[in-house]
This record gives C-alpha cells, structure tokens and sequence, in this order.
C-alpha cells in the first residue's frame, strides 16, 4: 500500500474519532452531572436527617430544654442570614425562585449569579445548619436550586447551550432524587417550572431523572418516603373529608402563599438602608419566635415534621394545635430569609390539618392526613398535578387516587381564587430584577 494512501486513511479515521467525541462529550458530561445530582442528594439527606438528629439529641439531653433553643435557634438564624449575604447571596430561602428566574435570563453571567456551584455549596450547607438549630425547613426545595446549579455547571464543560432545558433538567432530578419521586420530578419540571410543555426539554428532563434516581437508588436503595399508607375511601363520612380537607387546605395554603409573598416585598423594603444589619436582626427576631413555638408545642415544629406526619400517616390522632403552630413556625422561617425549603414543612402543615379534620368528622385519620396533605400541598404551590402525583408516590397509595386527585384540584381552585400570584413566580420576579441590575450595572462599568 502507498504511503500517503496510508497517510491519508489515518487522516480520516482520526478527524471521524475527534467528531465523534465532539458529538458524545456533551452526552457524556450531561450523565455525569445527572449521576452527581443523585449522589448529592443523598448525601444531602442524610447530613440533614444527622443535624435534627443532634438539635433532638441536644433538646433531650439539656436538663433546662426550655432554653437550649432560645438561644441556639435566634443564633443559628442570625448566623444563616449574614453567612448567605456574605458569601453565598442569592441562597436564601428555598432556591425554586431562583431556578425559575435563571430561565428567564439570557446570558451565562446573569445565570451565574443565581445557579453556581459555589451558591449550590452554600446552599447546602446553610440549610444543614438551619435544621441543627431548629428551623422549621426542608431540604427538597434547595435540592431543585443545587440540582439546577449542578447541571448548568455541566452543560458549561460539555458545551451545552440548552441553558434552559438544563436548568429544567437539574430541578427534576433535584426533586426526583430528594423524594425518591421520578414521576413527581417530571411533573414538576412540566407544571411549576417551566408552565408548559418543551417538547425540546422532554428527552433532558426524563434522561437526568432517570440517571439520578438510578445513582439514589444504588446508594440508599428503593424507598417509599412516608412508607406504605394504603388508605380508601369507604364510609361517607371518608368521601366528606375530600371536600373538607381540599377547601380547608386550599384556603390556608392561599394565606400561607400571600402572606409570604406580602412580607417578602415588605422585608425588600425595610431592608433597603442597610441590608444586612437589617436582615440578620430580622432572622434573630424569627429565630427566637420559631423557638418559642418549638417550645409550646413541646418540639414538635421543629425540623421538617417528618417523624410527626409519619405518625398521623399511621393513624395517630394530632394535637388540635399542631397545623397552626407548624403553619406559623414555617412562615417565620421563610420570613427570616434563611437557605431553606418549604416542602417537608407544608407537607406537615397538610397532613396535622387533615388528621384533625377527620378526628372532628369522625374520618379515617390516615385518609384525612393524606386528603389534608394533597389539599393544603396544592394550595401553597398551585401545581394540582405535582401534589397529588408527589403524594401517591410518596405514601404508596394507590388505593385513593381519585380523592387525592379530587382534593388537590379543589385546594388548587380555592388557593387561586383568594390569591391570584403564584408562589415560587411571585417570588421569583424580584430576583430577576435584581439580576437584571445588576447585569446593566456591570455593562456600564465596563463603558
């Protein structure tokens, strides 16, 4: 064979290998970014189970317990709100509005602003302090934020400009893996995030939650978040609490939702002077009032609630008290401007809310706890498919689907006729406009 046939046959093969990597790297760094937001996940879950674990362990050992969170708590939300002004800003409270504001922003420097992974690290370890103090958090809201970050992040090293359908992608995962939900992560990617359907989005969305949960799975194995609670409805009294409990739920959900989005443009503009002296004094003040609550309610606000609503899952009747004292101890958190969600809070909120409905109509108690969930769950972030694909998968149940379809739908309705403004979007919109200032001040520093 002539050498410069060989030449050129060599030449060839390796310009198609060069293609061929320019074609799978992006592929490549994609799956890598999904299979890291399912180890982080994990390793976020169990690094917040392990800081309410020592806050109770602290609680019960102190021999005047009264007093341990007095003064843990204000301090821990102190420290959390001038640590996240100071270095990780843009981390403050659940992360979804930032998710949800990124999208819209058109320019890699903007996004950086609100997705990073230096933001997603603050992110995480901000709320993991939070929840060793007491606050009434959760960490599935700030996985959608380090899920989002991470995959933008991925998408940079790869080449990808789906900054959109990244952005997308990464808050899937981030709630599939943090519930162990994959049809929930779809569904809210689809309902909440994006508010409509991409059908350019579909493949990255389902390609990263599949890869995520797969990496879960491999680390914790297969799980049902609140266990198997296959609960009918059988009685009338049992089909009474769907309407009960899905207007009872829609309507605090509603006052949850405008009273959070009042006080956020309230605290913008006591903060204006000086934002941080002001903000960290704010965060003391919630700080203390979620401790005294935590105190009257014998530590039940505290934390997620988890441990709490597993019990009225199981058919533990509440305290008559417990929704409003997790209600109002999950707003001061919100209020106070700390890195933390609302998820695991407001699924507390549900289930005491419809375990004491049905005490009161005499109701199957776990019924009630999953109907109140479903209810008060859609009210709060108006997503009616999100609640009750999220709560079928979370409780196993697949014995009332219909109720708990019917009892987000009338909690979605009722939430949207008292207060028009979504959540996470009215939320979301101050944080884009700060982005975008602080975008144009950088172009005119640099003219």
């Amino acid at each position: 064979m002539p050498p410069r046939f060989r030449r050129s046959k060599v030449f060839r093969r390796s310009r198609v290998m060069r293609g061929s990597w320019a074609v799978w790297k992006p592929r490549i760094v994609f799956w890598i970014g999904a299979i890291a937001i399912g180890v982080v996940s994990v390793g976020f879950a169990a690094a917040a189970d392990h800081a309410q674990h020592l806050f109770r362990v602290l609680l019960e050992s102190s021999a005047q317990s009264f007093l341990l969170p007095l003064v843990l708590t204000p301090a821990g939300f102190a420290l959390c709100a001038y640590l996240s002004i100071r270095f990780f800003p843009n981390s403050q409270g659940s992360g979804i509005p930032q998710a949800i504001a990124a999208r819209h922003l058109n320019d890699e420097t903007s996004r950086g602003l609100l997705l990073s992974l230096k933001i997603a690290a603050g992110k995480v370890l901000l709320t993991i302090v939070g929840l060793f103090c007491g606050a009434s958090i959760g960490r599935e809201g700030p996985t959608v934020q380090v899920g989002a970050a991470i995959m933008l992040a991925s998408g940079r090293i790869g080449g990808m400009a789906q900054a959109r359908g990244l952005i997308l992608a990464g808050s899937a995962a981030g709630i599939a893996a943090a519930f162990n939900t994959p049809l929930a992560g779809i569904v809210f990617a689809i309902e909440e995030m994006s508010r409509t359907f991409e059908s350019r989005a579909n493949g990255l969305v389902l390609t990263a939650v599949i890869l995520s949960g797969l990496a879960a799975l491999g680390l914790v194995g297969s799980y049902t978040y609140f266990g198997e609670t296959n609960v009918a409805a059988v009685a009338a009294t049992d089909w009474l609490l769907v309407p009960v409990c899905g207007l009872a739920g829609g309507a605090l959900g509603a006052l949850f939702s405008a009273g959070a989005l009042e006080v956020a443009r309230r605290l913008r503009r006591f903060a204006q002077p000086a934002p941080m002296k002001r903000m960290v004094a704010t965060a003391t003040v919630a700080g203390l009032a979620v401790a005294v609550i935590g105190i009257l309610s014998g530590g039940d606000t505290f934390g997620t609630g988890y441990e709490q609503s597993r019990a009225i899952l199981e058919g533990q009747a509440p305290s008559p008290l417990l929704f409003v004292e997790k209600f109002l101890s999950t707003f001061l958190s919100m209020a106070s401007g700390i890195p933390g969600g609302i998820f695991a809070p407001s699924l507390t909120v549900g289930v005491s809310l419809g375990g004491t409905l049905a005490s009161f109509v005499g109701g199957n108690i776990a019924l009630g706890a999953v109907l109140g969930m479903a209810g008060y769950f859609a009210g709060v972030v108006q997503a009616p498919m999100t609640a009750f694909v999220i709560i079928i998968e979370m409780t196993g149940n697949q014995g009332s689907v219909i109720p708990i379809m019917a009892a987000s739908m009338i909690g979605y309705v009722t939430s949207r006729l008292l207060a028009p403004e979504p959540l996470y979007h009215g939320l979301s919109r101050p944080v884009l406009a700060q982005a975008l200032r602080a975008k144009r001040n950088e172009d005119a520093a640099r003219i």
